[in-house]
């Protein structure tokens, strides 16, 4: 059988095709125009190519020529890989076929489709790696393709592969670029910026630009058994910055705590997944990370629902989600770090200045009242009349009432007993001045003996011990209080409990009972605040901190 076409013009459209691969920068344009060649080589009426997608699982890209517009429209959704043409995908090697129905591995065509019997299948390859195939039928006059269209086909096919090579080495490469970028930028952002809020901001806002996800959240923890959206950024992000979702019943919860990046192809198959939650968010799909700083989970970064009609994230996807955890997780860190240091400054210099006040107080202050006392004592001895006497006698209660004024506010401030004999001396001076001044019966129990603490852990203590008992005062009505010091399991413990009217822990706001005052007193001491109460049996406040 002879050439389809003149020799001459097959080797110029070979030419020509071999040409469009450097000129033409549109990969679907130059694809197609691949597609119309093969066709006109061969005479062949119907021609189409189709690309493999990454993971070989079908088809993501099939362009055709042959067909009208109608044609399509009524055929409906293009294949994706099955019959025929997933023989070729697994085999990647040419087919010709003189009855496309004969076959017994064909499964039809959809309704509306043109008929097609005589068939050509050549794969599109380079260097072992299939990118796709090439497929021709109906040639002209009925005739079954021939050795030499296929060796045509072959060589269209091999242009076509170095095209789908390029291009997809053009967008990795276009992607790392992007990830550099950003990672760049975040980088920089780490190291300029101090505000936590837009550093999860942008890691957020680059993540989802990266991924083409719908969706990108920070959740950090919020309480003990809560997650808050941190950062939000995509559809409906507006709607749920801020909120927060049980840490215990959610996905995010599990992960964090089990310090385990996860990828859900389907969150509605997931027993994890809290279906509330992914509701509010509008979730198909979703891959989560945690930050990780020291081997301490601090939070989630979570992603949600790729854009187009595949949803679900690859490996990839959950690889770069990783590395931008990580510039999160050190934002977290850095952020904490800085206001625990902060925290740290001021209450050590709240401390300073409590105890140069209460020396003042004491050494300056106490010292002219005392001074003032003597002298009106002698004044009064030598007044004549009766009411001179007495007033200076009165105004001498006054002085005397006023010292003692200052000096109990000078032991608030800072008893000179911390510094002097340490945290057991203290508290039982407190527990006694509290018992006298408002008649409430305090039983103190301790195990230390005259054991020294650390100067800071000490003074934590005996500010938690005081902020309780002023809180017994405003708010328990109780009519008797335990205080224990122990040391147990390598830390030292402290136990505050009343009989008094309670509170609930989760409906009070904690501010007004000073809970976060020492919540962050004991955090900086790695330490520990846990609080029981109800309206039967009072409250039980015990702080924690570990001592070698």
């Amino acid at each position: 059988m002879g050439s389809t076409l003149p020799d001459e013009n097959r080797l110029r459209a070979l030419v020509k095709a071999g040409v469009a691969i450097t000129a033409e920068l549109s990969l679907d344009a130059l694809l197609q125009r691949l597609v119309e060649t093969a066709a006109a080589l061969t005479r062949a009426r119907f021609a189409a190519l189709g690309v493999i997608d990454r993971e070989r699982s079908g088809l993501e890209r099939f362009l055709t020529t042959g067909m009208d517009a109608e044609t399509h429209e009524a055929i409906g959704d293009l294949p994706r890989g099955r019959g025929i043409l997933g023989v070729l995908i697994r085999d990647a090697v040419a087919l010709r076929l003189h009855d496309l129905g004969e076959d017994p591995r064909a499964v039809g065509f959809p309704p509306n489709h043109p008929p097609m019997r005589t068939f050509l299948g050549v794969p599109i390859h380079l260097r072992g790696v299939a990118y796709g195939n090439l497929y021709l039928t109906e040639k002209e006059g009925g005739e079954d393709f021939t050795d030499e269209d296929e060796e045509l086909v072959t060589l269209l096919a091999s242009q076509a592969a170095v095209a789908i090579e390029n291009a997809r080495l053009y967008e990795a490469a276009t992607g790392w670029s992007k990830q550099l970028e950003s990672l760049n930028e975040v980088g920089n952002a780490l190291a300029t910026e101090t505000e936590l809020d837009r550093l999860l901001d942008l890691i957020a806002r680059r993540l989802r630009e990266l991924l083409d996800a719908r969706l990108v959240t920070v959740l950090l923890p919020s309480g003990a058994d809560k997650l808050r959206f941190a950062a939000v950024a995509g559809e409906g992000g507006g709607r749920i910055f801020g909120a927060r979702i049980t840490r215990a019943s959610s996905k995010s919860g599990r992960v964090l705590e089990r310090s385990r990046s996860e990828r859900v192809d389907s969150v509605l198959d997931d027993p994890d997944v809290d279906n509330e939650a992914m509701r509010l968010i509008g979730a198909r799909s979703g891959l989560w990370v945690p930050l990780v700083v020291r081997g301490r989970a601090i939070g989630v970064l979570a992603a949600h629902d790729k854009l187009g009609p595949d949803v679900r994230f690859s490996d990839t996807d959950l690889r770069l989600a990783e590395t931008f955890a990580t510039r999160g997780a050190l934002a977290v860190d850095m952020s904490e770090r800085i206001a625990s240091d902060s925290l740290r400054r001021v209450v050590e210099a709240q401390e300073l200045e409590r105890r140069r006040l209460a020396r003042e107080l004491h050494d300056e202050t106490g010292q002219a009242l005392t001074s003032i006392l003597l002298g009106l004592k002698a004044l009064e001895e030598k007044l004549d009349d009766a009411g001179s006497r007495a007033a200076a006698a009165e105004l001498r209660e006054l002085v005397v009432t006023t010292l003692q004024d200052v000096r109990r506010l000078a032991v608030e401030l800072r008893p000179s007993a911390l510094d002097d004999f340490g945290l057991v001396a203290a508290v039982e001076r407190l527990s006694a001045s509290f018992s006298d001044q408002t008649g409430i019966e305090i039983d103190f129990e301790t195990a230390l003996g005259d054991e020294r603490l650390p100067t800071e852990v000490e003074t934590a203590l005996y500010r938690i011990v005081q902020e309780s008992l002023t809180n017994v005062v405003k708010h328990a009505r109780a009519r008797r209080v335990s205080i224990l010091l122990a040391r147990r399991n390598g830390a030292i413990k402290a136990v505050i409990e009343d009989d008094g009217q309670g509170f609930d822990p989760a409906a009070s706001p904690s501010a007004g009972f000073g809970l976060v005052g020492m919540r962050e007193r004991l955090a900086l001491l790695g330490g520990r605040l846990e609080v029981e109460s109800s309206g039967d049996t009072g409250t039980t406040i015990a702080a924690e901190v570990p001592v070698p």
